[in-house]
């Protein structure tokens, strides 16, 4: 199977301060910065943004420098590439600063020049000298950033069901299963650069179908059935497929906007497949639809204001979704703003949400172990936020390490603290592990009773499994080759003895390449971890499967169809809730 393999997009990171800097200062940054981890600007700075092709209208501000035709569409693509992630769309400020014309204008060309050029130690990277701008590139964006930002079209319901396509009707659908796949032990696989999805078997190793998806999926999510498999790619694409069909095979598909992350199906008793949902980081809104052809049916704009301050945010993006098992809701994390609103979906017209004021810059996260509160990430706070999705309230909020970035997170119970849900981080090599047991352990609940010390930052995905005496983390982002390439795994029970590295993209032996070790991923029975080895779209990449008890190689997935594959989701696991 042909198809265009996109470079992989390098890049560190967004910038950010335009505060003042004193000339020693500048002299350091032209090499280093000192106040921020180069796994934090890897982060920050990872490219997706599907924005940048977009069309948009050319506005000229009164006093700012000319810029050309030219130049506006080849800085506005640099900006969305590697800007918008801190900055926002608008401009108007996220993890970064606002970079408004009221801000930049009075800076002027030659000031901006000068930052954009050798970076600050607060986190801006150094884009010419490191040789990733050109001097062109440079003057152009400054007197890009001094004219009002171009805005991309909103995306609301007419432009969505135009996108919008059921290839094969419900009632066109089996009654039945009609292959013999293992279904619950079947993985799905992004395949990042390539638009895909590999569907492989979970006990053959054998890639069972390449599905064509929308670009770098970000997730694979199941029905409350297991019967479908929705994914969702950075570019608002969702694709439902039907793993009941002789071959698993889309069935319908639509975009819900310009940009997003989050897709999730309706599990409470008696509303389950009957509804899935979707939230964009552009435009900033959710919306949710039918569970069995994708027909969009709500449209919920998250505009607004911020937790704290409580000052308009024009863009708080949508970022994790998960489904309440105790009522009919959608638990929806509103990044910039702070907030998580419980989305209950049994009235859409008379739509009821509960607005839980938590903490900004809401990312990933998942369930504790009982099931009932959920666990997520406020990652530039470095918090993780605790609701409470049986009684609709905010438990907790719990400082932990810089920048957390759990995942779903890794539930476990530590031989002295009890049941403890755990985050790594990207911003330093600590893993934090929080008690969650507030009746038998209230002592415990909702603090850090234990913090790790890993490999280093970077961190991506922590994983364990109910079956499993094993915490597994990655180290995806961490500029050391021998780290990122490998995986950290401590032995629940001796926690205190520290950690073993395995070599995973040495195992997986497939020559040159970044070779990028990412997500821990368990299979139905939890006897095995399966690793996807990262490398650049025109090289080779592999999956490498660990035995869970004895930790040594079981397998190495290769494939030419293995298209820098990333995010791997076993459809039991996901479909459950286990982790």
């Amino acid at each position: 199977m042909g198809r265009r393999r996109k470079a992989l997009a390098a890049g560190i990171s967004a910038f950010a301060a335009l505060s003042m800097m004193s000339g020693a200062v500048l002299a350091q940054s032209k090499t280093v910065h000192p106040n921020t981890p180069e796994e934090e600007l890897r982060y920050k700075g990872a490219p997706a943004a599907p924005l940048a092709d977009e069309g948009m209208k050319q506005t000229i501000t009164p006093g700012a420098p000319p810029v050309s035709p030219e130049e506006f569409e080849r800085s506005k693509k640099i900006y969305f590439e590697r800007c918008a992630g801190c900055h926002g769309v608008l401009r108007k400020g996220a993890t970064g600063k606002p970079l408004t014309p009221d801000i930049t204008l009075p800076k002027g060309t030659d000031y901006l020049k000068v930052f954009i050029n050798y970076g600050t130690p607060g986190g801006m990277p150094n884009w010419g000298t490191s040789g990733v701008m050109t001097e062109a590139d440079i003057d152009a964006m400054a007197r890009f950033l001094q004219h009002e930002p171009p805005t991309p079209p909103e995306f609301g319901l007419k432009e969505m069901k135009a996108t919008w396509k059921v290839m094969v009707p419900p009632e066109k659908r089996p009654a039945k299963k009609m292959n013999k796949l293992d279904l619950e032990n079947l993985f799905s696989v992004t395949l990042r650069d390539s638009g895909e999805i590999a569907l492989i078997d979970g006990a053959s190793k054998k890639i069972v179908k390449i599905i064509k998806t929308g670009y770098a999926v970000h997730i694979s999510r199941m029905s409350a059935s297991g019967r479908y498999l929705f994914v969702i790619g950075r570019d608002a694409k969702i694709d439902m497929i039907d793993l009941w069909m002789e071959t698993p095979e889309v069935v319908a598909e639509i975009k819900v906007g310009l940009e997003a992350r989050s897709v999730e199906t309706s599990k409470y008793k008696g509303f389950e497949d009957k509804f899935a949902v979707a939230g964009t980081y552009w435009p900033p809104q959710f919306v949710i639809m039918n569970g069995d052809t994708l027909e969009p049916l709500k449209i919920v704009g998250t505009r607004g204001m911020t937790v704290g301050e409580q000052d308009y945010h024009p863009e708080p993006r949508v970022a994790a979704i998960v489904a309440n098992h105790h009522r009919p809701e959608f638990v929806v994390n509103v990044k910039e703003t702070g907030k998580v609103l419980m989305v209950n979906y049994s009235d859409l017209t008379n739509l009821k949400m509960t607005e839980i004021a938590t903490s900004r810059f809401l990312h990933d996260g998942g369930w504790e172990s009982s099931g009932r509160y959920v666990m997520m990430a406020a990652n530039q706070s470095n918090q993780i936020v605790v609701v409470d999705t049986k009684e609709g309230k905010l438990a907790s909020i719990v400082d932990v390490g810089k920048i957390p970035h759990p995942g779903r997170g890794a539930n476990f119970k530590h031989p002295k603290f009890g049941p403890v849900w755990a985050t790594s981080h990207l911003g330093d090599d600590t893993i934090s592990l929080i008690g969650t047991d507030p009746e038998k352990h209230p002592k415990n609940a909702w603090k850090v009773v234990d913090t790790l010390k890993g490999q280093g930052g970077g961190s991506l995905f922590i994983k364990t499994h109910p079956k499993s005496t094993n915490l597994w983390v990655d180290t995806t982002l961490n500029p050391e080759a021998a780290v990122s390439q490998s995986i950290a795994v401590f032995d629940i029970n001796k926690l205190d003895k520290g950690f073993t590295v395995l070599p995973i993209a040495e195992w997986a032996d497939i020559g040159e390449g970044p070779k990028r070790v990412v997500q821990p991923e368990y299979n139905k029975a939890g006897d095995e971890v399966w690793f996807s080895v990262w490398s650049a779209a025109n090289q080779q990449s592999a999956i490498v499967v660990v035995d869970d008890k004895t930790r040594k190689l079981k397998a190495v997935i290769k494939d030419k169809e293995l298209v820098t594959p990333t995010g791997k989701f076993n459809v039991f696991n996901t479909q459950k809730d286990v982790y």
